[in-house]
């Protein structure tokens, strides 16, 4: 019963994190846009203005309201249950952008909102199972396993070649290069989110968790990566839409964070067959999802094209074999040729008649 007690207040807390986290990414963008709008130096550039501004520091906030309830739910439940839930942020942050920023959310985002879901929710009925009850001293044991330790070092060796080496060549043209630095980086701050939430229990219970160099040490590192997180997410917010670095933000977030979880805590280790098909499956329809929402973020979807594609169609079917044949070397047209084009179609049907 208590473990039931404890799933459902994690579960309540990620998903008010979602909605506070998805909210954030909006704010700070509106913030940097003003910012914008007024000449100063712009984050994407190394400004730091958005210090100064009220909106940048409400998204802010919202995000550490996001981050404490983040925080309990790894403290409540396993972090390949709280991470996925992710998805719900995801999904906040494009409806608010489409409201907000004006940033279109066509058919194909909101089919890839739908599935992100979908993904989620298969993954939280298959999640892993993970020892709750861990001391302080058990999770030192964890850090200092030699799987932890390799993936630490590539995790940081990695994110100083993107910081020093790629961003400053690529980090404006490729979303990928900052996005990368903030979910690298990102899979250590959860490792540290779960230590400091056993010293936590523990030292509610009135264990003497304070002496423990151990929970110092994961707050000093917790500090540095959120401030790694958040400067370079700024950079990425700045530079493209909040619609493109959500979702990807998310895909590799997770990514890092379960390979991260398996590592540390040997998750994977206890299931059965059919659950990890199902939290596999889970993963791929929200990484499929999230492709549906920013891939196709450009492509106009409207009555007006199926129209367009069924006159077209029932014009191909009465002209002439030349007629066909030239049409088909013909390149694809603009949107100024639209009405050119149905007009062309009709007289051919005249004719035809």
């Amino acid at each position: 019963m208590a473990g039931n007690h404890n799933f459902y207040i994690g579960l309540s807390l990620a998903i008010c994190s979602s909605i506070f986290i998805g909210s954030s990414f909006i704010l700070k963008k509106k913030g940097l846009l003003k910012i914008a709008n007024r000449g100063s130096m712009r984050a994407g550039h190394g400004g730091h203005a958005y210090l100064k501004e009220w909106l940048w520091w409400a998204g802010l906030i919202s995000m550490g309201i996001g981050e404490a309830a983040n925080f309990a739910a790894y403290a409540f439940a396993p972090a390949t249950l709280v991470t996925p839930l992710g998805a719900l942020s995801v999904l906040v942050s494009s409806v608010l952008s489409s409201s907000f920023l004006n940033e279109k959310l066509n058919i194909h985002g909101k089919i890839g909102c739908m599935l992100s879901i979908l993904g989620s929710t298969m993954m939280v009925i298959h999640v892993p199972q993970e020892d709750m009850n861990l001391t302080l001293a058990e999770m030192s044991e964890k850090l200092r396993s030699p799987g932890f330790i390799g993936f630490a070092i590539y995790v940081l060796v990695t994110s100083t070649t993107l910081i020093f080496v790629i961003g400053p060549r690529y980090g404006h043209s490729n979303v990928l290069v900052y996005v990368l630095i903030c979910s690298s980086v990102g899979s250590l701050s959860v490792s540290c989110v779960k230590g400091l939430g056993i010293s936590l229990k523990e030292l509610i219970s009135g264990k003497p968790v304070l002496k423990e160099p151990l929970g110092w040490v994961l707050l000093f590192c917790l500090v540095i990566c959120i401030s790694i997180q958040v400067n370079y997410l700024n950079r990425a917010l700045d530079i493209f839409s909040t619609s493109i670095v959500t979702p990807i933000y998310y895909v590799l977030f997770t990514t890092a964070v379960m390979t991260c979880s398996a590592i540390l805590f040997k998750e994977w280790q206890n299931m059965d067959l059919d659950s990890v098909i199902g939290t596999i499956s889970g993963f791929l329809t929200i990484v499929f999802g999230i492709f549906l929402l920013h891939a196709f973020r450009e492509i106009p979807f409207s009555p007006d094209l199926i129209y367009f594609s069924q006159r077209s169609c029932s014009g191909n079917n009465h002209s002439s074999p030349q007629r066909e044949s030239g049409r088909q070397n013909q390149p694809l047209l603009d949107e100024d040729d639209l009405n050119r084009e149905f007009q062309n179609i009709e007289a051919e049907e005249v004719e035809n008649l």
